[in-house]
């Protein structure tokens, strides 16, 4: 054991103790056996549409390592998209919410079931509700991060989004907001770049090399780095976020990830063959290393996906929404409820 606690993985210069290599590792797992078993859902009838991220799963959990994880404007503000299940699952999520999510449960803490799986939303870790309305975040993210520069401290706010969406103005706006003379922003832009928009190739829809060119006229820093590498992801984070928290100015940090399971379900999600899966390179790495042995890596497969096919058979037996649910939570209370009680809206007929 003192062998494996002083062992590390490496890149270049870069390095990772044993122990994160491990902690990191399991999360991949445990995040992709959900994944798949969500997968499984939407082919079996247990659950409907389903969009994720295995391929990402690698960036996405040293992201949510890094995290500065509570509620309100001292924490870290996180504006995420679909793709993002192992962030929610490195900052504590427990799996069995979500095969709620896609179980479209009551129970689901996400959207009380009213919502496909990947959809987020966490007020006690900031994570703003994603939508399913593509990039919307990039607009919305340089509203929590000017809150965030306002109060003070370290906080920043954290955006997310693939490499098809910062084709829509919103990552145009989420520029132009967070980088305005003596008004810049603590917001840490990332782009997870799988290289496909549902199912057009980036290659025929960008003219610049690495979208993070995109943030040179503006002055913001960026880096392009592999995404499916859990040690450079690593250290790639930590500076950008080091810089935003330090500087209280943008960072562009674009990953470089594969897309294992097609666009969605509506695709067939079918298992892709081709590209690199940050789960088996990590495993290979480790073997290495001698940190683990293979009937230990197959033990760490079987026991996360005994704790999906868990989650799910809790999940089945737990209530659906009714439809009195349906505008639940949709609007905050408003002085103009008292006026009219039976508008959800607060507005008159």
């Amino acid at each position: 054991m003192a062998a494996v606690a002083e062992a590390e993985i490496s890149t270049g210069k870069e390095t990772l103790p044993a122990d994160l290599c491990l902690e990191i590792h399991r999360i991949m797992v445990r995040t992709r056996a959900m994944e798949e078993r969500m997968i499984k859902m939407s082919k079996s009838g247990e659950g409907f549409f389903w969009i994720g991220g295995p391929g990402e799963e690698a960036f996405n959990a040293c992201l949510g390592l890094q995290i500065k994880k509570g509620c309100g404007p001292a924490y870290d503000f996180l504006h995420l998209h679909y793709r993002n299940s192992a962030t929610l699952v490195a900052m504590g999520m427990p799996l069995v919410d979500g095969i709620r999510q896609m179980g479209m449960t009551r129970t689901d803490p996400h959207s009380m079931g009213r919502n496909f799986a990947g959809p987020y939303a966490c007020r006690e870790w900031n994570v703003v509700p994603i939508s399913s309305v593509f990039e919307i975040q990039y607009a919305m993210a340089p509203g929590t991060a000017l809150v965030q520069k306002r109060h003070g401290g370290d906080a920043i706010t954290v955006v997310t989004g693939g490499e098809a969406g910062t084709a829509e103005g919103d990552f145009a706006s989420c520029l132009v907001w967070s980088t305005r003379p003596g008004n810049e922003l603590p917001v840490l832009m990332v782009v997870t770049n799988n290289q496909w928009g549902i199912s057009t190739p980036a290659s025929t829809q960008h003219g610049e090399h690495h979208v993070v060119d995109r943030g040179k006229p503006f002055g913001i820093p960026g880096d392009v780095v592999d995404g499916n590498d859990p040690v450079t992801s690593w250290h790639a984070i930590q500076r950008a976020m080091h810089y935003c928290r330090t500087e209280q100015k943008p960072y562009l940090l674009e990953a470089m990830v594969s897309r294992l399971y097609g666009h969605s379900s509506s695709s067939g999600a079918l298992r892709v063959k081709n590209e690199p899966d940050c789960i088996l390179l990590l495993e290979e790495r480790l073997l290495r290393a001698g940190i683990l042995e293979q009937e230990v890596i197959d033990r760490i497969h079987e026991e996360a996906g005994a704790e999906a096919e868990a989650a799910l058979e809790q999940a089945l037996g737990e209530p659906r929404p009714a439809p009195d649910d349906i505008h639940r939570f949709s609007y905050a209370p408003s002085p103009v409820d008292v006026v009219y009680p039976d508008d959800y809206t607060g507005l008159p007929s």
